[in-house]
């Protein structure tokens, strides 16, 4: 390849921004977008995966390049994730890129799909020009949630939360409404059209008595199925409240509470009218030998088993957010922070439930996007786990060639 080092890992991150396209429909597929590239560093042809079952996206800039009857011998196909090499919903990709009798193979990451990698050392193994690991990095980043689905049996998990400047979720008389702008807003019911569930904390539910419904603008998209509504407390209301969930959407609200309160009378009248109540078990928060919680993980492998579910978005409060972060459980932030000040130390904190004593113990996060929407300012984040590390072990031996 004559292209610069520069030139490619532009490149790869064009494929990047290709697959993208994808987010939401592919599920539970990854998003991949794939680029075929002259000698020259033109690009020819492109395709990503547009959803589940169907082609994917190095099978769809082929096609292309098949139409506008290319001869790929010398040009360059980059894809964000290694090809598949097994028959799945459709055949393996790695055949019809030896058919293509395209030469020069440049890969983002590997596939952290045990059944599906190994793409890349078969390519080098046939004779092909292999190169891993370019714009790695953004490439991990694009399948963060397909890497969830295929290491865990929970959902990827979106913790959203507006605050002040001063990191206040409400006054102290747990008043919230309104923190942030309406086009902040509006960016959080496109969010939630993609989710298949919403979950908040037991204060959240009391204060605010959120209906965690879409409720489109006009113009935009209407809503074609509605999130599950998920609570978490230890204090169930009652069947015969006036909650708009209770109302209006039993039979799409989910209660997670202690094993006791599933097993109480007030349990059992919600379920009458349609509520589901779940019973998780009790564990130890870490590093305390008093403060006890929820076991979040296994009610979140419960969403995904028993209902499908795999996006999920915590809209508070700041000490569910906190459990989540602290248990490992929360794989995105969303941090929307108004241009505001409440100034008073007993408002309710952005997070909130933790102890600890030293600087080393904060959770350390890093910094996917920063973005003004209306008035407000919109911090994308991800927790700082070593997830590259993670995935190359599914592939210790692999001898083609990282950059």
């Amino acid at each position: 390849m004559n292209i610069s080092e520069h030139k490619i890992h532009n490149l790869m991150l064009k494929a990047v921004e290709l697959a993208k396209q994808g987010r939401w429909i592919t599920t539970p597929n990854p998003c991949v977008g794939a680029l075929i590239v002259s000698p020259q560093g033109e690009i020819v042809a492109q395709g990503f995966h547009k959803a589940y079952g169907e082609a994917h996206a190095e099978i769809n800039a082929l096609n292309e390049a098949k139409n506008k009857n290319l001869n790929l011998t010398d040009h360059i196909l980059f894809i964000t994730l290694e090809p598949c090499k097994h028959k799945g919903k459709t055949p393996p990709c790695t055949e019809a890129i030896l058919q293509s009798g395209i030469q020069n193979i440049v890969i983002g990451c590997l596939d952290p799909n045990p059944e599906a990698s190994g793409g890349a050392t078969f390519l080098q193994e046939k004779g092909l020009n292999v190169k891993v690991g370019i714009a790695e990095e953004a490439c991990l980043d694009l399948i963060a949630d397909f890497y969830v689905w295929k290491t865990t049996n929970v959902p990827y998990t979106i913790l959203k939360l507006a605050s002040t400047l001063d990191g206040r979720i409400a006054s102290r008389t747990g008043q919230s409404q309104w923190i942030s702008s309406e086009e902040s807003r509006a960016e959080v019911h496109f969010l939630r059209s993609k989710m298949d569930a919403i979950i908040v904390g037991g204060n959240t539910f009391n204060q605010d008595d959120p209906s965690l419904t879409y409720r489109p603008k006009e113009g935009c998209p209407p809503a074609t199925k509605q999130p599950l509504a998920v609570i978490v407390t230890s204090r169930l209301p009652s069947a015969e409240s006036n909650f708009k969930l209770i109302k209006e959407r039993p039979t799409q609200t989910i209660f997670w509470t202690t094993v006791a309160a599933a097993a109480s009378p007030k349990a059992a009248a919600l379920r009458n009218i349609g509520v589901t109540v779940y019973g998780l078990p009790i564990k130890a928060k870490a590093g305390s030998s008093t403060r006890v919680t929820l076991d979040l993980s296994v009610g979140l492998e419960i969403l995904r088993k028993e209902h499908n579910c795999y996006h999920l978005m915590c809209e508070g409060g700041g000490k569910l957010g906190t459990a989540l972060l602290d248990d490992g459980l929360a794989h995105e932030l969303h941090l929307h922070y108004a241009p505001k000040i409440l100034g008073d130390h007993e408002a309710i904190s952005l997070f909130d439930g933790r102890c600890p004593m030293q600087m080393t113990e904060a959770i350390p996060l890093k910094i996917l996007s920063i973005k003004i929407l209306g008035t407000d300012t919109i911090i994308k984040l991800r927790p700082h786990n070593d997830i590259l590390q993670c995935i190359n072990t599914f592939q210790p031996n692999i001898t083609a060639k990282k950059n």
